[in-house]
């Protein structure tokens, strides 16, 4: 899979843009606050409609701008496919071939990114909501089911929390109701928690392997999905099902004396083990920073796996942040089979010689110049 060109009109610093890219690595070299992050920016957005920066689309216009415009041509083994995602003050319109996508989960997959940034290095150490958002982020370009069962949770999680608060503040009475919002919650938590099992279970294959060699045999990283459900020993659709129906039983007292639910896949999260170690608790930093390289160079092999094609990664002055050996690591296993966009000040902190015939770009207040032709 391959990013061919990107067009901007009025996105953040950038007026008008137009970049034909390489298909191995290209580097964005500029000073900061000149535009680099924003062009990354605008490469994810083109993959999964929304910023990996911000969660409010207005403030990707330009300034005094009503709308913006990112579009792209992707190849892939089908051939050539045109996207393109229209941001405005109130809402989105995105397009596949020139076509008019209703729904977002219709759009997303087109494009598959993987995106590793200084704050990925807190995946180990941060909030579970990172983790969750990691695992749901990457599985969501693979599996469209996945997705659209997602999405499905979260509109009837909110459902179930606002009848919860009403008959808190008893605006509401009738616990027939709660019961048919909580049989389908169960429903769309077990089908999300057994694509997040099969997911995790390729994701450590892969992780573990990476995580092996870069330590060079001396540890083995192992991955533990956690949930409040008693999960069974071979977990279906049907007995996690079960499980949570059980859960939220057990819990029903404290959900309407908080008017929240207290169970589901919403308050799961994922555990790093380093030889049996909970690399949180008592990991390096060198751990956990390997923990985390291990996890992104697991997720582009498992993306081949899952899709039958690489995805595109992304690197936002990550290099600067990895000493030299896991540099080394990292464009090894990227070298000549995935297409990388990388961004930095200079290239004083990249091992220049592990970059093969890289594509560079000098970016200054929202103008890209190519380099190297």
């Amino acid at each position: 899979m391959i990013l061919d060109e990107i067009r901007l009109l009025n996105f953040r610093n950038y007026e008008s843009a137009e970049v034909t890219f390489s298909p191995g690595i290209n580097v964005f070299i500029g000073d900061n606050a000149q535009g680099k992050t924003s062009l990354l920016e605008a490469i994810y957005i083109l993959s999964l409609a929304r910023s990996h920066r911000t969660n409010h689309d207005r403030e990707l216009l330009r300034w005094e701008s009503q709308e913006a415009l990112v579009e792209g041509r992707v190849s892939n083994r089908f051939g050539q496919l045109p996207l393109s995602v229209k941001l405005t003050k109130s809402g989105k319109l995105v397009k596949v071939n020139h076509l008019e996508q209703r729904r977002l989960s219709d759009y997303i997959g087109r494009l598959n990114v993987v995106l590793f940034a200084p704050e990925d290095l807190d995946l180990v150490k941060g909030a579970p909501q990172l983790r969750r958002k990691f695992i749901d982020m990457e599985l969501s370009q693979m599996s469209p089911v996945y997705l659209h069962t997602s999405v499905d949770y979260q509109q009837i999680l909110k459902q179930r929390n606002a009848y919860l608060k009403q008959l808190l503040s008893q605006q509401a009475q009738d616990k027939l109701y709660l019961e048919i919002l909580t049989e389908q919650v169960a429903a769309a938590g077990a089908r999300i928690i057994c694509q997040r099992l099969a997911f995790l279970d390729k994701l450590e294959a892969w992780a573990s392997e990476l995580h092996h060699n870069i330590s060079q045999g001396k540890e083995e990283l192992s991955l533990r999905y956690r949930t409040a459900v008693d999960l069974p020993q071979a977990p279906s659709e049907e007995n996690v099902y079960e499980a949570l129906l059980a859960k939220f039983e057990e819990v029903g007292a404290r959900e309407l004396d908080r008017g929240v639910s207290l169970a589901g896949p919403h308050r799961d999260d994922l555990q790093f083990l380093i030889n049996g170690q909970d690399v949180q608790k008592f990991g390096s930093q060198g751990q956990q920073r390997t923990t985390v390289l291990s996890m992104k160079l697991a997720e582009i092999e498992c993306m081949q796996e899952m899709t039958g094609e690489y995805p595109i990664l992304l690197l936002d002055d990550v290099l600067s942040e990895l000493d030299d050996d896991r540099q080394t690591h990292l464009l090894k296993t990227i070298e000549k089979k995935v297409q990388t966009f990388l961004t930095t000040t200079s290239l004083d902190g990249v091992q220049e010689e592990q970059i093969d015939e890289p594509a560079l770009f000098e970016i200054a207040q929202g103008q890209v110049q190519r380099l190297d032709d």
